[in-house]
């Protein structure tokens, strides 16, 4: 990509010169992945992105007054879209690396660290998973944030996604343990109104809750309350910890008490039975996959629901799940998935003469980019290079040492690339990530308030 612009001023200064709602930027001679099923990939194309807007997409394009960018050697992508974080954590990443199971990260992490957690713990973690988010290429990011102890802690986090100019979803939840101020769910209501009043902003809210109260009591599970609620307020729910026996009997009772659709998001979704997967695709709910989360930490059967969720016509989300624990990207959740998959395939054909049904990189990629923004109820706004969506969008250098030559370009991008391919980041047409660094960012700033967070959090717990 040519970061340095046709005249004296580089490119990034022309577009930062221009009023955000009228500039126009050309994007030229890109191969391009638009994730649309009618545009499909278009070879040295072109992309024209007018204010937050994709409003064009093909060849030989042309625009007055825009800043041009050639684009030339690199691929253009939807950005990724995390439909599952705990962002909260994230000055604790890898403090737990090789967790043993659920209960270790639960007693740990939920019941130790996040009782110890200020407003402004939260917002740092959040902050900091968010600009990493962007730094790989994730452009929407949905924060499962389930340590709200009272409203400064969910104003912190909320504050956090609006500051780092992702394309947020708060899903808000209270803690699991510990004391607060037991003003969930009650002060959502508050929350949508000081926060999310607009329906043209970067943020969407939805109400977080558990699956069933085997982990945290009655209160925090899913049901005719929290979906009455939620149905009042016009927002989604996203439940977590969806799995094994208990949870597919949840699933049978929130069917039968018509509280499961398509604005409801299940998360994880292993172990589940034949009859709870039926019952998701009657409803048209969706999924979050966390692929290395399942694997590593071992959620019930710890292998991802992919074929489950492919074999009632659901096509997942993917998500990150924790930082303590797991890689931050979603090259790793594509190429996990990708991995686990095609193994569990060809091992279950093998000696039967039978045809392993193998998902494909496009599979992947479509899961991680306009699957996931279905998942969050961001569909029409994003997850496809299509015109009239918003320009969310990824610059990736096909040239780059360990991507050249560019052969299949799905492929280079859930194959080859990780976030040092990643140029350029555009989120609602804004850069955010511009010849390889994040913008508007004081590193030295940001590492000292996360070492400093890091360590109150940890000496807290610890006496």
């Amino acid at each position: 990509m040519n970061v340095n612009g046709t005249a004296s001023t580089p490119v990034l200064e022309q577009i930062r010169q221009r009023p955000a709602r009228d500039r126009r930027i050309l994007f030229t001679g890109a191969t391009i992945i638009t994730m649309d099923a009618d545009l499909g990939v278009i070879d040295r194309g072109d992309l024209l992105v007018e204010g937050g807007t994709i409003t064009a997409v093909g060849l030989g394009l042309t625009a007055d007054d825009a800043v041009v960018v050639d684009a030339t050697g690199a691929i253009l992508t939807p950005g990724f879209v995390d439909t599952h974080r705990h962002a909260w954590q994230t000055q604790l990443r890898r403090i737990m690396p090789d967790v043993n199971d659920l209960g270790s990260y639960l007693m740990t992490t939920l019941a130790g660290h996040a009782t110890a957690y200020r407003p402004e713990d939260m917002y740092i973690g959040t902050k900091l998973a968010a600009l990493t988010a962007i730094d790989s290429g994730i452009t929407t990011m949905l924060d499962f944030s389930h340590n709200s102890r009272t409203p400064a802690h969910s104003d912190a986090a909320i504050e956090a996604l609006r500051d780092s100019r992702i394309r947020g979803v708060h899903a808000s939840m209270a803690p699991h343990f510990g004391d607060w101020d037991q003003q969930w769910p009650g002060d959502l209501a508050r929350i949508k109104d000081q926060y999310f009043s607009s329906g043209d902003q970067l943020l969407t809210l939805r109400l977080a809750a558990l699956a069933t109260d085997e982990i945290a009591g009655p209160r925090l599970a899913y049901g005719p309350d929290l979906a009455r609620l939620a149905q009042h307020l016009d927002i989604g729910v996203s439940v977590d910890a969806v799995f094994g026996a208990a949870s597919s009997q949840a699933i049978q009772r929130w069917a039968e008490n018509d509280i499961l659709g398509p604005d409801v998001t299940l998360i994880h979704a292993t172990g589940l039975t034949p009859e709870a997967w039926k019952t998701m695709a009657q409803a048209d709910t969706t999924v979050a996959l966390a692929p290395t989360s399942d694997a590593q930490i071992g959620l019930e059967t710890a292998i991802p629901a992919i074929d489950e969720a492919l074999d009632v016509g659901i096509r997942p989300g993917l998500s990150i799940d924790v930082e303590v624990a797991l890689a931050s990207d979603m090259f790793t959740q594509m190429r996990a998935l990708h991995t686990i998959q095609r193994m569990r395939a060809s091992n279950a054909a093998y000696g039967t003469g039978q045809h392993a049904s193998r998902i494909t990189t496009h599979d992947v990629l479509d899961f991680a980019t306009l699957q996931g923004a279905r998942t969050n109820g961001l569909a029409a706004l994003t997850g496809s290079l299509t015109p009239g969506k918003k320009a969310d969008l990824l610059v990736i250098q096909a040239e780059d040492l360990n991507n050249m030559p560019l052969n299949d370009p799905i492929g280079t991008v859930v194959l080859g690339s990780d976030a040092r391919n990643i140029s350029a980041v555009l989120i609602d047409g804004e850069p955010r990530k511009w010849n390889g660094h994040v913008l508007d960012v004081d590193l030295s700033t940001l590492r000292s308030e996360v070492q400093a967070s890091r360590t109150y959090v940890l000496r807290a717990t610890s006496a």
